[in-house]
């Protein structure tokens, strides 16, 4: 999913024929003798107005953050790897590929109707009907689900997905080919279902405060754009009795100066991110409030690659060797971020990828090397390479843009001019293609390469840069057939070694999560996508 600033894969992989019901389930968990505080309500920045609270027409951890507040899936991923039932209360399948799930007995949405198996089948088919322009359109794809790929594509009709409603509790999905990350993959908000009723009677006005129903912890009780979101706890969530806070706010603070502000005067429990120019002095001064925590995201510069002169991939690739990406890393952040020469991770999903050559080669030599790449293209001193970079509005994104722009200006004589819009202005840009280069990230989705990788497939939703090569599609394909991890690996070096080469994206950095967290808040653990849920935490006696 795109970052602002998207469930993490099974460790080990159900056997084949095996029925598989996990016992427990995450909710608050507060220690014995713990004394809490009457008031349960938490307050939380999360970075930026969400352009929608339809699971189906979002893509970013912005929007994510909420609905997975608000709505449950078939399944999640605990913080250790395994598979956590969450709708579904069990499932089983037959030669990987066909797997049926019994949802628990009784479910509901917060408006008091039953959840049924039915309401999975037409979400999922929304998801994947062209007509819907779900960002994740082709995510269904991915995982290999019958017709999914046709569908998304506008070939087939979306009633011919390979999902069905055996009966009111029982869904059987059916997919062309056994894939390792499935359970995974179906962790991912854009696949819990949405109330089919309720779209159809409100059409796009379904999001809205008194017209919103949900399936989650929390459902929506006000939402002032630009000032506040708030959820209250849904007394029809078959889990509420394990749920402690009653009320959580999610503030669109872009500033990090204004979010910090606002976490001393005590208006703020958690921080959307923590601010380079600040970190030191906070990390001095309330070490026990600031908390750092590593994240599978990748944060890098997109091309539009239909547009010249980003159509050549010398030009891109000379971009990409003119940055020093230690010194970004290390000095412009200086938080734990880790320079990054590959899109995925340099560890995922017990794979190890490697770095292509030239990122072990001197700043000298890659710069040496871009001016060549580029004076190849065309430019040069009397041909000075002028574009347009944009980055969506928040003071670091400010910050990198200015030294990425200093450095292609000083090592090549390159223009980057910058340009900021709001979020939901920018992703409009991006995916109407009217942009020259574009900030951009991309936290995993599920822990496996090829949550980053599919992104720059042919045909991708998500594929804003537009990039196109048949051998790192059939890379991926092939991948995805791989019944072992050591030749998914290979498969996934070779897609790594092409778009090293291409560049259709400049991987900077790759993240850590950063926030300030207020003591009294317990249960706050991250998983490695970034994700903490409030229905996890609660607020102690302060």
């Amino acid at each position: 999913m795109k970052a602002n600033n998207h469930i993490t894969i099974i460790r080990s992989f159900v056997a084949i024929g095996v029925a598989c019901a996990i016992s427990g389930v995450w909710a608050a968990n507060v220690p014995a003798g713990t004394e809490l505080a009457t008031k349960q309500e938490l307050v939380r920045n999360n970075g930026s107005e969400p352009a929608s609270l339809d699971p189906h027409k979002v893509e970013s951890d912005v929007e994510f953050n909420l609905i997975s507040d608000f709505f449950d899936g078939l399944v999640a991923v605990r913080n250790d790897g395994s598979i956590e039932p969450r709708l579904a209360e069990k499932w089983e399948e037959k030669d990987n590929t066909v797997w049926t799930f019994h949802l628990r007995p009784g479910l509901k949405w917060s408006n008091g109707e039953p959840i049924t198996a039915e309401d999975v089948v037409w979400s999922w088919q929304r998801l994947a009907d062209p007509k819907t322009a779900s960002p994740y359109a082709s995510y269904l794809g991915g995982m290999h689900i019958a017709n999914a790929a046709d569908i998304a594509l506008g070939k087939q009709a979306s009633d011919t997905l390979g999902v069905k409603a055996l009966d009111a509790n029982t869904l059987q999905i059916t997919l062309t080919q056994p894939t390792a990350a499935f359970l995974a993959m179906l962790a991912h908000p854009s696949l819990v279902p949405v109330d089919k009723s309720v779209v159809e009677k409100f059409g796009d006005k379904w999001t809205q405060p008194g017209n919103f129903v949900s399936s989650g912890a929390y459902t929506l009780s006000q939402w002032v754009v630009n000032e506040k979101v708030i959820g209250l706890r849904n007394k029809q969530y078959w889990d509420d009795s394990d749920t402690v806070i009653n009320k959580v706010t999610y503030l669109p603070i872009a500033s990090e100066t204004a979010d910090i502000n606002r976490y001393k005067a005590g208006e703020i429990d958690i921080v959307y991110t923590l601010s380079q120019t600040q970190f030191g002095s906070l990390k001095k001064s309330i070490p026990d409030q600031v908390h750092v925590t590593p994240k599978l995201a990748t944060y890098y510069y997109e091309f539009n690659t239909t547009k010249a002169p980003f159509n050549d991939p010398r030009v891109r690739r000379a971009l990409n060797m003119a940055l020093d990406k230690d010194i970004i890393a290390e000095k412009v952040l200086g938080q734990g971020q880790i320079p990054a020469w590959v899109v995925s991770q340099k560890k995922i999903g017990g794979v190890e990828i490697k770095s292509p050559e030239y990122a072990s080669w001197s700043h000298e030599k890659r710069v040496t090397e871009a001016k060549k790449l580029l004076e190849e293209a065309g430019f040069n001193a009397s041909h000075p390479l002028s574009f347009n970079l944009l980055y969506n509005t928040s003071e670091n994104h400010k910050r990198i843009a200015i030294a990425v722009s200093s450095m292609w200006s000083k090592n090549l004589g390159v223009e980057a001019k910058l340009q900021n819009q709001e979020w939901k202005t920018m992703l409009d840009t991006m995916h109407n293609g009217t942009f020259d280069v574009v900030r951009y990230a991309w936290i995993a989705d599920y822990d496996d390469a090829s949550t980053f990788l599919n992104t720059f497939r042919t045909g991708n939703s998500e594929n804003n840069s537009k990039f196109s090569n048949a051998a790192y599609d059939e890379a991926l394909d092939n991948a995805a057939k791989a019944d072992n991890v050591a030749d998914r690996g290979k498969f996934y070096q070779q897609a790594e070694d092409l778009l090293a080469k291409d560049v259709p994206a400049i991987p900077v950095y790759h993240y850590v999560l950063v926030q300030l967290v207020k003591p009294y808040v317990g249960g706050y653990a991250p998983n490695n996508l970034g994700f903490y849920y409030t229905k996890d935490m609660y607020i102690k006696k302060h």
